[in-house]
């Protein structure tokens, strides 16, 4: 299958699990809703990445763009902590119905978009002093190169972009520690698997769409495209923690899952931080 039709059946996919997803007690948009001071756990993971590069006032007051947001549920969060003119970019429109109306109703004003996260420089007549993208992101993704070069474009000169998302080696082991099973290194080619579910605890309604495309992005992959986009590395980081209970063996964590103690140390999440310097 081409690129073109894969991520048009990930757009169908993932249509679908907004639904499901914005009804979870995963995402819990009620209790987010209830609570003003709440910061999903997901942004608060982010921005202990991101702050040792900002000012002490953080993100406050400074324009921020989310890639690929979807329910919104972060994006909302990043403009609880003071960001200004938010922006969201996803793939699926119904994700960002489901994200606008949630921003509606905790009065933020955000500006939603829908489209591909390589072409967002086309989609957004905008500059950003901080870009972010995180949690389950990239492996949707084609490729790299066209990715990369958009955020250098979208960020203004001296603007941060950070990303935190699974540790690919994670993806080479089928999320089942301890046998490797799948390519680490990219340009495999499109890998396409069936799944009637999603990562939330609600899906006992089976996803009609069910077939999935991503693509394995290595780190040095990721390093690279970002270096040759123009922008430099100021910090990468290899994290024992993640976002999603990916496998049976991680056990609850401050920050979202981890391994036990007396399992062998492996990275679970990574996390790079560039800037645009001219």
């Amino acid at each position: 299958m081409n690129d073109v039709d894969a991520l048009a059946r990930n757009q169908e996919n993932w249509d679908e699990r907004a639904d499901i997803h914005v009804r979870s007690q995963m995402y819990d948009v009620e209790g987010l809703l209830a609570d003003r001071s709440l910061i999903s756990s997901v942004v608060q993971n982010d921005l202990s990445v991101l702050q040792p590069h900002l000012p002490s006032s953080g993100v406050s007051g400074r324009s921020l763009l989310h890639l690929q947001c979807h329910i919104g549920t972060d994006t909302v969060s990043w403009a609880r902590l003071g960001a200004v003119n938010v922006t969201g970019l996803d793939l699926s429109p119904n994700s960002l119905r489901h994200a606008q109306h949630i921003a509606e109703r905790d009065g933020q004003a955000v500006t939603w978009v829908q489209g591909d996260a390589r072409v967002a420089s086309s989609l957004i007549d905008a500059k950003f002093e901080i870009v972010v993208t995180s949690a389950g992101t990239i492996v949707w993704l084609p490729d790299l190169a066209a990715w990369a070069h958009s955020i250098h474009d979208l960020l203004t000169p001296g603007g941060l972009f950070m990303i935190r998302d699974d540790h690919p080696i994670l993806a080479a082991m089928e999320f089942q520690p301890w046998t490797i099973s799948d390519d680490y290194l990219s340009g495999g080619g499109t890998r396409s698997y069936d799944d009637t579910s999603s990562y939330t605890e609600n899906t006992d309604v089976a996803i009609r769409q069910t077939t999935n495309y991503e693509w394995r992005h290595d780190l040095s992959e990721v390093l690279t495209a970002l270096l040759d986009a123009g922008l430099r590395i100021e910090a990468v980081h290899e994290l024992p923690y993640m976002d999603w209970p990916a496998f049976p063996a991680l056990v609850p964590d401050p920050r979202g899952w981890t391994l036990p103690p007396d399992a062998p140390r492996i990275p679970l999440n990574f996390a790079v931080v560039a800037c645009r310097t001219s």
